[in-house]
């Protein structure tokens, strides 16, 4: 079973940086296309940012300029990296794993189309 595991939210004034981790286990043999969201209270879930199979970043309108997400330091880790945090950017952070094929050329691996969510990670930015 493929576990997601958020890390790295926290509480911090506004102006300051969090740097969030992410990281699928046992999804070591599947390409996977990793992508934040985050959510505050009594609003939609709202997409951050992604990082894909093929090392492409995307952003949501609110992360441009502002946060940056990257290859982590293990394999399937994703980071973000928040700067000039607002109080809006206040919510659960929660990362998203999708299987994109099999990593392994030309080697068919059963369960690499699945998509995992993580618990989430809380960031409380205060003004």
């Amino acid at each position: 079973q493929v576990q997601v595991v958020e890390s790295g939210g926290g509480s911090v004034q506004a102006g300051g940086s969090l740097r969030l981790s992410c990281k699928a286990s046992d999804y070591q043999f599947c390409k996977t296309d990793m992508s934040w969201y985050r959510q505050a209270p009594g609003k939609e879930r709202e997409f951050v940012a992604e990082f894909d199979r093929d090392e492409r970043t995307t952003y949501g309108d609110s992360a441009k300029g502002r946060f940056t997400i990257s290859r982590g330091s293990g394999l399937n880790t994703v980071d973000l990296q928040m700067n000039i945090l607002q109080s809006d950017d206040t919510a659960m952070y929660y990362c998203k794993v999708s299987g994109v094929g099999s990593a392994l050329q030309g080697i068919y691996v059963a369960g690499c189309t699945e998509t995992y969510w993580g618990q989430g990670t809380q960031v409380t930015v205060s003004s």
